[in-house]
């Protein structure tokens, strides 16, 4: 299954705000075993949200959609979901009771009465309003909820605890703010996709490589997939504030091939005229 990120917004796009998305999607993964397949930007254009969201949904992956679900006039996200599906719009009953619960908790801190039917109260019903056949994503920050949608052959959200081979595929759709945000994906990963929880079951050992090209390495490199359950990566630079110019070269994988693969990576650099360095562990 592949997970992947959707940063929806100009803000981003213009520097006006730094994306704390990513890394952050990467952490929460990695934290669970899980890795990050890939990240999509797109700024606050219908037509271009609209055509990431279909891409996203014909996919079959599990993405986590950040930002322009609010009710603002640059917000997109709920109406370029509906079109993406081909399906309508709608106040969700669960949704339009949170927003109401909270919208009496503000009356409350601010010591006024709380006017259901006010111009403002009733426009704030607008982020309830999620294509047809959304399910709704708790908020704990202030109770304004998200929603997912299932990808048209991914399934229904499953019940919380419920136990299933399949888990859904689609769409989480998650406020822009990251006090909301990241807490709500933490408990979708949780609730939904403990069953594919592998904490220790990866593991990447690389060493610093000096005085060498990749296409010299290239060919060793391959060997090495080949021979073992792994993948080999090389990573380059050519001002390291440590090294200077070098090649990070490593596996990663399962501890057990990890192992087996970095012993021979490392005689098969003995063939070479290269120096090494340090050796790395990450888990």
């Amino acid at each position: 299954m592949n997970f992947g990120i959707l940063i929806i917004g100009d803000e981003i796009l213009s520097g006006k705000r730094a994306d704390k998305h990513l890394a952050k999607a990467i952490e929460l993964l990695a934290e669970r075993g899980l890795q990050l397949a890939y990240a999509d930007y797109v700024g606050d254009a219908p037509d271009r949200i609209t055509a990431a969201l279909a891409r996203g949904f014909a996919s079959g992956d599990v993405i986590f959609s950040f930002g322009g679900i609010g009710a603002t006039p640059d917000d997109h996200t709920r109406q370029c979901a509906a079109k993406a599906l081909g399906r309508g719009l709608v106040l969700h009953p669960e949704a339009e009771l949170l927003i109401r619960e909270r919208m009496q908790d503000i009356a409350r801190e601010q010591g006024v009465s709380y006017e259901p039917d006010r111009s403002d109260n009733l426009h704030r019903l607008n982020m309830g309003v999620f294509p047809v056949g959304a399910t709704t994503i708790p908020n704990p920050f202030n109770k304004i909820p998200g929603f997912f949608c299932a990808s048209p052959a991914g399934g229904n959200l499953l019940s919380e605890g419920e136990s299933d081979d399949e888990q859904p595929r689609g769409i989480y759709f998650v406020p822009g703010f990251p006090v909301m945000a990241h807490p709500m994906m933490a408990w979708v990963l949780d609730t939904f996709y403990s069953g594919l929880f592998v904490r220790g079951a990866w593991m990447e050992q690389s060493v610093i490589v000096f005085g060498a090209m990749e296409a010299t390495l290239t060919p060793l490199m391959e060997q090495i997939e080949v021979q073992h359950a792994v993948k080999v990566f090389s990573l380059p630079s050519v001002d390291h504030p440590e090294y200077g110019k070098h090649i990070e070269l490593g596996v990663k994988g399962s501890p057990d091939a990890v192992t087996a693969a970095f012993a021979s990576l490392l005689k098969g650099l003995k063939g070479f005229s290269v120096r090494l360095g340090p050796e790395l562990v990450r888990n």
